[in-house]
């Protein structure tokens, strides 16, 4: 990246971005403390790695405006490690996924994040979107009827105050009002406090205390290479959202590598692994925050309300963050594909589907994903393979018979042409024109020397017509340079 854009990037319309990172802080706050829980992890830990991965991307990353923090996906999959084996071994898996990341971006295997096809994109989101919702079931079990009301009190202001205001976030000002009511009406509820202890002053370095034996990775490293996938993903995912709504391109591999290199820091401070939140970026945008320093002044804002105000935040009503946390899950999910189901063909719902299902069924985000995928590329080949045409063109005499083939030859539809030939017919000349095919891998290219070494076996006489550049290159790494005409 040329060094003046990189300036150009912190520098312009100072003002309006530094506004736009402060009203993107009280955003972050409420769903950072949500997800911490969610991850069943202090809130500190969360909060921690919010303003470390803000301040690090800000600097390190490829997609000026968008924010960064401790995100609803990453806490998903770090949520069983943490119940499992405990905090520690949650920062041995951040920084492991962090350099993963790095690796990734250094390897530019951005590049892959293309194969994952709206139908897996919509799945994702859905099944995140389920996934935060059945995480608050937990905080609805065995509890009082005040629990209750403060919920649906939540979710009114959550949902009614955009109506008449949109200055502060709803959010924020749900969080206020029941911790407001909580502390005016004492009451028997669960608060901030009773998840954990809040942070009172800057982070500190700090290395995972756990053995580092080949068991203690056994458990973490798988673990770690779904964190760091979900956090690309959701990361690369939100920085195309920034691109389309602002008319500008970034670095995606830039964008890897910082995220890998923020979450390092974050695993080396005591927080958790992270990403980009697509809510928080959408909300800085609309502020006007489009530059690196935005970004940054998120960060820093949120240490600085934390230390000053943290005997506040920790009287909040957990009722509060189920509240955010319940209104999230219904804005995450794509209801529009319950429509598109009927409307779209029945190959892409059902790649849809399977993402959730599996994602639902395994809590894994990387596993429904690369599901998904699968499917997509079994599917598309299917669909490739249905379009390979071969028609057969006698002479008059009946000596030599003609097989034109169209279409893409490749491992999947190779069967078509070998279906085609007829082995014992009674023409000496058998031609195989390849004009309007093309081989695409070994296999095509096995199959066409397999089936020519038949048909020469039988007594006839083979020539392979019209054979591009990649056929011939194919057939000669074979050690049959010599079949065709």
């Amino acid at each position: 990246m040329r060094v003046q854009q990189y300036v150009r990037e912190w520098t312009e319309q100072p003002v309006r971005n530094v506004l736009a990172g402060m009203v993107g802080t009280f955003a972050l706050i409420p769903e950072v403390i949500a997800f911490s829980y969610v991850a069943g992890v202090a809130p500190e830990v969360g909060l921690f790695a919010s303003f470390v991965i803000s301040i690090a991307i800000a600097i390190t990353g490829g997609r000026p405006g968008m924010i960064s923090g401790a995100a609803g996906s990453v806490a998903l999959v770090a949520a069983d490690l943490v119940h499992e084996h405990g905090l520690q071994y949650l920062l041995l898996a951040t920084l492991l996924a962090g350099g993963m990341q790095v690796l990734f971006g250094l390897l530019r295997l951005q590049s892959m994040m293309r194969f994952v096809s709206r139908e897996v994109a919509t799945g994702f989101v859905n099944a995140l979107a389920i996934l935060i919702f059945s995480a608050q079931i937990p905080q609805m079990l065995h509890v009082t009827w005040h629990t209750y009301a403060l919920i649906a009190l939540g979710l009114a202001i959550v949902y009614l105050l955009p109506r008449l205001s949109t200055a502060v976030p709803s959010p924020l000002i749900c969080i206020l009002v029941l911790t407001g009511i909580s502390l005016a009406v004492p009451m028997p509820i669960h608060v901030v406090a009773d998840l954990g202890a809040l942070p009172t002053g800057l982070p500190h370095l700090t290395w995972p205390q756990v053995p580092l034996s080949w068991g203690t990775f056994q458990i973490v490293l798988p673990y770690a290479f779904a964190m760091a996938m979900v956090g690309l993903l959701e990361s690369l995912m939100t920085a195309t959202v920034v691109d389309e709504l602002t008319d500008t391109h970034s670095s995606k591999r830039m964008e890897c590598t910082g995220l890998g290199i923020s979450n390092i820091f974050v695993g080396l401070s005591g927080g958790m692994a992270g990403c980009g939140m697509i809510g928080q970026t959408v909300g800085n945008l609309r502020y006007g925050g489009r530059s690196r320093l935005s970004t940054f002044t998120a960060g820093a804002f949120l240490l600085l309300l934390l230390v000053a105000m943290h005997r506040f935040v920790a009287q909040v009503p957990v009722a509060a963050l189920v509240a955010i946390m319940i209104m999230v899950s219904i804005s995450t999910f794509s209801w529009s594909s319950l429509r598109e189901m009927v409307a779209h063909p029945r190959l892409s719902s059902t790649v849809m589907l399977a993402t959730v299902v599996v994602v639902v069924l395994t809590h894994d985000l990387a596993a429904g994903v690369g599901c998904g995928v699968l499917l997509n590329g079994l599917f598309f080949s299917f669909q490739v393979m249905k379009l390979v045409q071969v028609r057969t063109e006698d002479t008059p005499d009946g000596t030599t018979r003609t097989y034109h083939v169209r279409g893409q030859l490749f491992f999947a539809s190779t069967s078509v042409l070998t279906d085609a030939v007829d082995f014992q017919g009674t023409a000496k000349n058998v031609v195989i024109d390849l004009a309007d095919a093309q081989l695409w891998d070994i296999s095509a290219a096995d199959t066409l020397e397999k089936t020519a070494t038949r048909l020469e076996g039988c007594g006839k006489t083979v020539t392979i017509l019209h054979a591009d550049a990649r056929a011939a290159k194919l057939l000669a790494t074979l050690g049959h340079p010599n079949l065709l005409a």
